[in-house]
């Protein structure tokens, strides 16, 4: 895999740290667990897509663009990647913003990563639940170019295969800090959502024949489709990169047993993660990629479902500017009070 082929503008912060959590394995008692900070990419808090839109940005100022243009829940984290990555360039942003949770509640719908779009400069407008957000985002296109701007459109979570050869070189430079380290992985475990991180990770592990086993825990789709999407994602991926047949269905495993009620609405075994992390390691997670995660890291490490003393390295995908759009999921009123009060 010679990634030096295609386009590539390098702005992220690489490699990332691969730290133990010594205190959350403690805790946990079984396996030996690892993170993998991909929320230290650098651009605007950081986060997964940042890997990815170093090649798909890089793709957009070859043609020429003027205008990027996406699409995403209300507290995206790859909405808020994109805005800072245009700003960096000196390009135009605009955001297609889809409500996803139906919440009301003034900080989800204009804190966190929202207050950061429009703070990189972004424009953005809203839908409703249940579009097809892809073919908005082609509505949104074609509205550009009848005014006249250079539009480079790029899908929810930069996920198609320029997108995901972010993560086939994140698993190369994983794989790389782990021989370095004499790190022997056992399982790499991540959020998957829209496919992309999951598809690279999967392309970029098989092609080196690195025999680390991948499960993603799933935040929004079943099972069957989000291994689905995955899977051919990777075959597309594969393709692109000129190895194809790289990738077998059996490789792709997805659990979503910790969606909850679902999509951006975080579970107590969510709530319960993020404090863990916090507290224990000094690690912020979000409400509704890595916290989610972390919940299913947690459990099936409580269940023996990772064996004691196996090295397990969790990938933090980033998100956590979008825990201020989730304040009121905390219930810290009673602790602030006093703090208050004095």
């Amino acid at each position: 895999m010679h990634l030096a082929r295609f386009p590539r503008i390098h702005l992220a912060h690489l490699p990332t740290p691969l730290e133990p959590m010594e205190r959350l394995s403690r805790e946990l008692g079984g396996p030996e667990i690892w993170i993998k900070r991909d929320d230290c990419t650098g651009l605007s808090t950081g986060g997964n897509k940042t890997r990815k839109l170093e090649f798909l940005m890089a793709e957009a100022a070859d043609q020429g663009a003027d205008l990027v243009i996406t699409q995403g829940a209300t507290q995206s984290n790859h909405a808020r990647q994109t805005a800072a990555f245009a700003a960096k360039l000196g390009m135009g942003c605009h955001i297609l913003l889809e409500d996803r949770t139906g919440s009301k509640d003034p900080n989800y719908n204009l804190n966190g990563n929202v207050f950061l779009d429009y703070l990189h400069g972004a424009t953005a407008e809203k839908r409703g639940p249940g579009l097809d957000m892809n073919a908005e985002l082609d509505s949104l296109a074609a509205r550009f170019r009848a005014e006249g701007r250079k539009v480079y459109s790029i899908p929810g979570g930069g996920s198609n295969p320029t997108g995901a050869l972010g993560y086939v070189n994140c698993a190369l430079e994983l794989v790389h800090q782990a021989n370095e380290m004499g790190l022997r992985i056992d399982r790499l475990v991540h959020a998957t959502g829209s496919a992309g991180t999951q598809a690279g990770l999967v392309v970029g592990l098989k092609a080196m024949h690195a025999q680390v086993p991948l499960l993603g825990f799933g935040v929004r789709a079943p099972k069957p489709k989000q291994e689905e999407n995955v899977y051919k994602l990777a075959v597309a991926t594969a393709e692109k990169l000129g190895c194809p047949g790289v990738v077998a269905r059996e490789d792709v495993a997805a659990n979503t047993d910790y969606v909850g009620e679902g999509y951006g609405i975080p579970t107590e075994g969510t709530l319960e993660a993020i404090e863990m992390f916090a507290q224990l390691e000094g690690i912020l997670l979000d409400p509704v990629y890595s916290g989610k995660a972390a919940a299913g890291l947690i459990d099936f490490a409580r269940q023996g479902r990772f064996g004691r003393g196996e090295k397990v390295v969790f990938l933090h995908t980033g998100g956590s500017a979008a825990l201020f759009g989730y304040t009121a999921a905390f219930d810290f009123g009673e602790r602030l009070a006093p703090a208050v009060a004095q």
